[in-house]
């Protein structure tokens, strides 16, 4: 089996066959804007120390909501004892 080296597109830094004439991914080659300046270099995307609720409260200004209650179990629950226990005392009664 022949081993495949591969570099990364200088346009978007999708992997690519090493020797590629264009990358396959967006199609940028040495006429249309392969250069070794790459967009994306210098961005600082800061992924180190993300935190999503700390995020969240600095861009919407409230805590992580805690997920709803399922209050329809219990109230459920409580209706089929009640009928329960209601049709119990009218099978006791005849």
């Amino acid at each position: 089996m022949k081993h495949v080296e591969y570099d990364v597109c200088p346009h978007c830094g999708e992997q690519i066959r090493k020797g590629a004439r264009a990358c396959p991914h967006c199609g940028s080659d040495e006429e249309t804007g392969w250069s070794e300046n790459r967009y994306l270099d210098g961005i600082d995307l800061g992924t180190d120390d993300f935190s999503y609720e700390e995020m969240r409260e600095e861009e919407f200004g409230e805590a992580p909501s805690r997920p709803p209650q399922k209050r329809w179990i219990y109230v459920t629950a409580v209706v089929i004892l009640a009928l329960g226990a209601l049709g119990l005392v009218l099978m006791l009664r005849r």
